[in-house]
Protein backbone atom coordinates (compact mmCIF):
# COMPACT_ATOMS: atom_id res chain seq x y z
CA UNK A 1 0.00 0.00 0.00
CA UNK A 2 1.33 3.56 -0.50
CA UNK A 3 1.45 6.47 1.34
CA UNK A 4 -1.46 5.30 4.07
CA UNK A 5 -2.79 7.38 7.26
CA UNK A 6 -1.32 7.16 10.23
CA UNK A 7 -4.23 6.96 13.21
CA UNK A 8 -3.39 9.07 16.53
CA UNK A 9 -3.77 8.00 19.48
CA UNK A 10 -6.87 10.33 20.67
CA UNK A 11 -8.47 8.11 17.76
CA UNK A 12 -7.37 4.81 19.27
CA UNK A 13 -8.32 5.69 22.49
CA UNK A 14 -11.77 6.49 21.08
CA UNK A 15 -11.65 2.79 19.39
CA UNK A 16 -10.91 1.35 22.60
CA UNK A 17 -13.77 2.94 24.77
CA UNK A 18 -16.63 2.26 21.72
CA UNK A 19 -15.69 -1.26 22.18
CA UNK A 20 -15.27 -1.42 25.21
CA UNK A 21 -12.00 -2.93 25.45
CA UNK A 22 -8.96 -1.39 28.07
CA UNK A 23 -5.80 0.05 27.10
CA UNK A 24 -4.38 -3.20 29.86
CA UNK A 25 -6.06 -5.54 27.96
CA UNK A 26 -5.08 -4.90 24.31
CA UNK A 27 -1.79 -4.70 22.61
CA UNK A 28 -1.62 -1.12 21.25
CA UNK A 29 0.97 -1.88 18.67
CA UNK A 30 -0.81 -4.03 16.99
CA UNK A 31 -4.63 -2.20 17.20
CA UNK A 32 -2.37 0.83 15.48
CA UNK A 33 -1.45 -1.53 12.91
CA UNK A 34 -4.64 -3.07 12.12
CA UNK A 35 -6.60 0.06 12.44
CA UNK A 36 -4.26 1.79 9.91
CA UNK A 37 -4.14 -1.19 7.03
CA UNK A 38 -7.92 -0.89 7.30
CA UNK A 39 -7.82 2.90 6.62
CA UNK A 40 -5.94 2.03 3.92
CA UNK A 41 -8.19 0.14 2.48
CA UNK A 42 -10.84 2.56 2.63
CA UNK A 43 -7.92 5.09 0.78
CA UNK A 44 -7.62 2.12 -2.23
CA UNK A 45 -11.28 2.20 -2.34
CA UNK A 46 -11.88 5.71 -2.54
CA UNK A 47 -10.14 5.82 -5.95
CA UNK A 48 -12.00 3.84 -7.72
CA UNK A 49 -14.94 5.69 -9.93
CA UNK A 50 -18.74 4.03 -8.90
CA UNK A 51 -20.88 7.16 -10.07
CA UNK A 52 -22.13 4.52 -12.63
CA UNK A 53 -23.30 1.83 -10.86
CA UNK A 54 -26.95 1.06 -10.93
CA UNK A 55 -27.27 -0.46 -8.00
CA UNK A 56 -26.39 1.83 -5.49
CA UNK A 57 -27.53 0.46 -2.13
CA UNK A 58 -28.78 3.71 -1.24
CA UNK A 59 -31.30 5.19 -4.17
CA UNK A 60 -31.83 8.89 -3.78
CA UNK A 61 -35.57 9.54 -3.61
CA UNK A 62 -36.64 13.12 -4.35
CA UNK A 63 -39.79 14.78 -1.82
CA UNK A 64 -41.59 16.01 -5.21
CA UNK A 65 -42.29 12.39 -6.54
CA UNK A 66 -43.78 10.96 -3.35
CA UNK A 67 -47.09 10.73 -2.75
CA UNK A 68 -49.28 13.53 -0.93
CA UNK A 69 -50.06 12.08 2.47
CA UNK A 70 -54.03 11.97 2.60
CA UNK A 71 -56.54 11.13 5.90
CA UNK A 72 -58.67 8.41 4.48
CA UNK A 73 -61.67 6.59 7.33
CA UNK A 74 -60.57 4.04 9.54
CA UNK A 75 -62.94 0.86 10.54
CA UNK A 76 -66.16 1.59 13.19
CA UNK A 77 -65.73 0.35 16.30
CA UNK A 78 -68.85 -1.90 15.01
CA UNK A 79 -66.93 -3.36 11.93
CA UNK A 80 -63.88 -3.80 14.07
CA UNK A 81 -66.29 -6.11 16.18
CA UNK A 82 -67.83 -8.01 13.49
CA UNK A 83 -64.50 -8.73 11.78
CA UNK A 84 -64.19 -11.58 14.60
CA UNK A 85 -67.50 -12.10 16.07
CA UNK A 86 -66.72 -14.27 18.92
CA UNK A 87 -63.68 -13.45 20.18
CA UNK A 88 -63.94 -9.83 21.03
CA UNK A 89 -64.36 -8.85 24.43
CA UNK A 90 -64.42 -5.80 26.25
CA UNK A 91 -62.59 -3.81 23.56
CA UNK A 92 -59.88 -6.72 22.78
CA UNK A 93 -59.80 -9.55 20.76
CA UNK A 94 -59.08 -12.53 22.44
CA UNK A 95 -55.85 -14.72 20.59
CA UNK A 96 -54.22 -18.17 21.57
CA UNK A 97 -52.31 -18.32 24.79
CA UNK A 98 -48.88 -18.33 22.71
CA UNK A 99 -46.44 -18.42 25.96
CA UNK A 100 -45.98 -21.41 28.48
CA UNK A 101 -46.15 -25.12 28.00
CA UNK A 102 -45.31 -26.18 24.65
CA UNK A 103 -44.48 -23.17 23.32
Amino acid sequence: MSETKSVNEDTLEALLYLSRLSPESTNMEILKKQVDEIVGYFDILSKYDDSENPYDAYPTTKADELREDEVVAGLEMHDVKNINKGNFVDGYFQVPKVLGEGA
